[in-house]
């Protein structure tokens, strides 16, 4: 199977300006995202996909790859989608750029799935274990029965009224796509619960597509605001620790 990565990266964040670029323990973002995935050996090739010449300049200096994409992209999947167009593969895994913490470990799982499914959608998630996690709006909430996706929320799901004895979970920023997928989503009309929610993971649910998930033990964290780079750095320095 030709599986490509994707790492989507916009300059443009209306909540944090520029995040690819931010500085962590001394590198840029958008290099430890990719540092972790090109640890993965199963991939063709490994791009940064991106509409700002700013994030393109810094991968050049860092001897990444980068795919200029069009500015108008609503999300990452339209942006995907275009990279789909110009690279040609059986699969693309896409790792968000704004996960400086993932694990090439995660990454990895979800390519071993995806080799042995061949599914068409794929998605990976995590337990959550901090509180503030589960109330936090920018973290989505699944639902999830046998390895495959029921619901996606910003509120905590399921709600606990005959039990509490479950965790819940969220998705975490590595997917997988084949371009079949991608073409459905781009081709398709945001849906009224996409709308209501505003997560456009939603659109293949509502539509009824079957979408793969599978679990990965991660504590990465997404960088959503300024406030999450301490996080970050105090999490990069225990796992030095750790490994010391």
């Amino acid at each position: 199977m030709n599986i490509v990565a994707i790492i989507p990266s916009r300059y443009g964040s209306t909540r944090f300006p520029g995040k690819p670029l931010v500085m962590i323990a001394g590198k840029p973002m958008i290099w430890w995202v990719h540092h972790s995935v090109q640890q993965v050996n199963d991939f063709e090739d490994v791009y940064v996909a991106t509409d700002d010449e700013r994030i393109s300049e810094v991968c050049r200096q860092c001897d990444i790859k980068t795919i200029m994409t069009s500015p108008a992209h609503m999300n990452c999947f339209h942006r995907v989608h275009e990279v789909t167009s110009k690279v040609d593969a059986d699969r693309y895994v896409v790792v968000n750029g704004d996960e400086p913490l993932i694990e090439s470990s995660c990454i990895q799982t979800i390519v071993d799935d995806l080799k042995r499914t061949n599914a068409e959608f794929l998605f990976s998630y995590r337990r959550l274990n901090d509180p503030t996690e589960l109330v936090d709006s920018g973290n989505i909430k699944v639902v999830i029965s046998n390895n495959h996706l029921v619901y996606l929320s910003r509120t905590p799901i399921p709600y606990p009224h005959k039990s509490s004895l479950f965790s819940y979970k969220k998705i975490i920023g590595i997917q997988a796509f084949s371009r079949k997928a991608l073409d459905f989503f781009v081709n398709t009309p945001p849906g009224e619960i996409e709308q209501i929610e505003d997560i456009a993971e939603l659109r293949w649910v509502e539509n009824g597509k079957n979408v793969r998930c599978v679990e990965v033990v991660s504590d990465s964290i997404s960088v959503d605001n300024p406030r999450d780079i301490q996080k970050v750095e105090e999490i990069l320095k225990k796992r030095r620790v750790e490994h010391a």
